[in-house]
C-alpha cells in the first residue's frame, strides 16, 4: 500500500443523484477528520467496432464527461465546505478495479447506492461484494429513506456485533463515528438455537439473552474506556440480524457491520443479511472488513 502524505477520503462519483449524496456524505467525513476528499469516476471505452483516430476522440469524449461529472459533484461539495480540500481522477477502467486500486491508502471508500455509467447496478450483484469484500479500507454504501433521497443526518449510529474477535473492527469504526457526531451507539447482538449453543427449553430465552449481554459488555469495556463519554445501548434479540438491523436502521444514521463473523453476523457479504441491508437499509450501511480501520 502506497504512503501518503495526507489522509483521504474516497468517493466514488457518477453524476447520479445517489453519488452526489455519497460525495456529500465523504466530505463531512473528510472535514471531521481534518483529511482531504478524493473524487473519483471510472469510464469504460467500447473497444469492438471503434479504430484508429476515432479511439482517441471516443477515448477523450469519455473522459471529458466524466471530468464534468467530477467538476459538478465539486462545486456541490465546496458550495458547503469552501475550505475542504478536494482532488478529482477520472480513471479509465472497470469500476472495481478502479475503486480497489484507488482507495489504497484512502481511510474509507463512499459510494452511492444507485448509479449510472460505470457505477450503475453497483448494490445488485458482485460488484458491491468486490468492492466491500475487499477495499483496504472500510466501505460506505450511502442511502436514504427512499431512492435518491439524501441519507438522514439524525438518530443513533448502529453496529452489528458478532462473536468473532474480527467484529472488533467494526465496533471501533461504529464507536468512532458515534462519538464523532455527538451520538449515540447501539450495540446489537442477535442469536438463535443455531448460534447460542444452548436451548431455550433447557436454558431459557432470558437465561441466554443475559448470557449474550455479558459477552457483549465484555467486548464494549475497552471502548468504555477510551470514549467514557459515549452513550451506549445494547441490544440483545432473537431471530435474524438482518431483520433487527433493518428495523433498528430505519431511525439511524449510520448501519455499520463486519465484512465476515461467527453466529449472527456469518457470512455478512455472501448471503441474505448483506444484500438486505446494502439493497433496503434507510441509512447509510458501512462494511468493516478485519484491519481495515484507519
Amino acid at each position: 500500500m502506497p504512503e501518503r502524505d495526507h489522509r483521504v477520503v474516497l468517493a466514488g462519483v457518477d453524476g447520479s443523484p445517489s453519488s452526489g449524496h455519497a460525495a456529500v456524505w465523504a466530505a463531512a467525513v473528510a472535514a471531521r477528520r481534518g483529511a482531504v476528499l478524493k473524487l473519483v469516476q471510472a469510464y469504460t471505452v467500447p473497444g469492438p467496432g471503434v479504430s484508429g483516430m476515432a479511439v482517441a476522440a471516443v477515448r477523450e469524449g469519455f473522459r471529458s464527461v466524466a471530468e464534468t461529472g467530477l467538476a459538478e459533484a465539486e462545486g456541490t461539495v465546496l458550495a458547503r465546505w469552501p475550505s475542504l480540500p478536494v482532488e478529482r481522477s477520472a480513471v479509465e477502467g472497470g469500476v472495481v478495479s478502479v475503486l480497489l486500486r484507488e482507495s489504497s491508502g484512502a481511510e474509507a471508500v463512499v459510494l452511492g447506492s444507485r448509479g449510472l455509467g460505470g457505477f450503475t447496478g453497483l448494490l445488485l450483484g458482485s460488484t458491491a461484494a468486490a468492492v466491500a469484500g475487499h477495499a483496504p479500507c472500510p466501505v460506505v454504501v450511502v442511502r436514504g429513506r427512499k431512492p435518491d433521497e439524501a441519507p438522514p443526518t439524525t438518530g443513533p449510529v448502529v453496529v452489528g456485533l458478532g462473536r468473532s474477535p474480527d467484529s472488533n473492527d467494526a465496533l471501533g469504526y461504529a464507536c468512532d463515528e458515534a462519538a464523532a457526531r455527538s451520538t449515540r451507539l447501539v450495540v446489537v447482538r442477535t442469536w438463535t438455537e443455531a448460534t447460542s449453543g444452548s436451548s431455550p427449553r433447557k436454558t431459557g430465552p432470558d437465561d441466554i439473552a443475559a448470557g449474550e449481554r455479558r459477552l457483549v459488555e465484555e467486548q464494549l469495556a475497552p471502548w468504555r474506556e477510551k470514549c467514557p463519554e459515549l452513550w451506549v445501548d445494547v441490544v440483545i434479540a432473537h431471530g435474524r440480524p438482518a431483520r433487527t438491523l433493518l428495523e433498528l436502521g430505519a431511525g439511524a444514521q449510520l448501519v455499520v457491520v463486519g465484512s465476515r463473523g461467527r453466529g449472527g453476523f456469518t457470512g455478512m457479504l455472501l448471503g441474505s443479511t448483506s444484500h438486505a441491508l446494502l439493497v433496503h437499509a434507510a441509512c447509510p450501511v458501512a462494511v468493516v472488513r478485519p484491519g481495515s480501520r484507519p
